[in-house]
């Protein structure tokens, strides 16, 4: 018999304690569901907003002419199919978990915030080379029927980004949603410009111009988001914390606590953080009182209430003679 002692301590907060078994679940109340549902609304009316006035930008870009309208016009496009699928995904992602999906489906909110990022790319990409196009090729733009309609859909984005701001900034999901949003306002302000400049001067080689400088913030801005979304589906240790800090704070806080390691961080969603690790006690410290004590420390100091630990006499057993396993 191996002389580890697995503790998984299932103690969910409804009132019950299910014994010494290290499986630390702490469901928060009803908040979290509330503001999923606060969510849910804010993106579909984003949506309606996005898609009514995409539809009125691409009428105006084809009357006037103008690539910069046409440009804003395929970002709402792409974000009006962002909103859906990110309203989708909180949908989805409300359903219960499974035998086969032990965790729930609320990963499907980073899968969507990493296909829109993607998204994000393609537009940008789009943009530039048919600014390169129109520079080379310059065609004709009505700077009158443009400036009206890019003024229209400034004031369409400026509505859709305060219904989304007000969302969960923790929801990496939303704040994809929201970025979309963002690059529509500035490609509206670009468009205003580049309406301006044209029926003051009559100078048309700054539509295309001001379109590439659009698609470069949206690159910025899908880089972001690409990167955190790939970090979390990577089962990346989350941002800010830090796996070198929680042993050393388990090791000196933790009176029960000899020695930390074997240690795993990593998140379903941006604001949902799990671990696992393996502790030895000190002295003859009781496997289910070490439990308690590691998971009231992880939970205060790092936030983190959901935790698998493992309580072991005097070694790492998992893989012998293997020292990466163990640090």
């Amino acid at each position: 018999m191996s002389n580890s002692k697995h503790d998984h301590d299932h103690s969910h907060d409804h009132g019950h304690d299910h014994g010494a078994q290290g499986h630390g679940h702490h469901h928060h109340g009803p908040g979290g569901h509330a503001h999923g549902v606060t969510d849910e609304r804010r993106l579909m009316w984003a949506f309606v907003i996005i898609a009514v006035f995409m539809v009125v930008e691409i009428a105006g870009g084809v009357v006037s002419g103008s690539l910069a309208l046409l440009a804003d016009a395929g970002h709402m496009a792409s974000d009006a199919a962002a909103l859906a699928f990110s309203w989708l995904a909180v949908r989805i992602g409300k359903r219960a978990a499974t035998e086969q999906l032990s965790y729930g489906f609320r990963r499907v909110e980073i899968l969507a915030a990493f296909v829109n990022g993607l998204a994000l790319f393609a537009i940008a990409a789009w943009i530039v080379v048919e600014a390169v196009r129109r520079w080379f090729e310059p065609a004709p733009i009505l700077g009158g029927p443009m400036l009206v309609v890019a003024v229209a859909g400034l004031a369409a984005n400026i509505a859709a980004f305060f219904v989304l701001f007000r969302g969960s900034h923790d929801n990496l999901n939303l704040r994809s949603a929201l970025l979309h949003v963002v690059g529509d306002l500035l490609g509206s302000v670009a468009a205003i410009a580049a309406a301006v400049v044209i029926l003051w001067t009559g100078w048309t080689p700054i539509d295309p111009i001001l379109s590439v400088l659009v698609a470069l913030i949206i690159l910025k801005s899908a880089w972001g988001v690409v990167r955190s979304a790939g970090h979390i589906l990577l089962e990346g240790t989350p941002p800010g914390v830090s796996i070198a800090e929680i042993k050393a704070d388990l090791e000196t806080q933790v009176l029960l606590v000899h020695d930390v390691h074997h240690i795993h961080v990593w998140s379903i969603t941006a604001d949902k953080h799990l671990l696992t690790l393996h502790v030895v006690p000190r002295g003859q410290a009781a496997p289910r009182e070490v439990i308690g004590a590691v998971r009231a420390r992880l939970a205060e100091r790092f936030g983190i209430d959901h935790a698998t630990i493992q309580v072991e006499e005097s070694h790492c057993a998992d893989l012998p003679g293997d020292r990466a396993a163990c640090c």
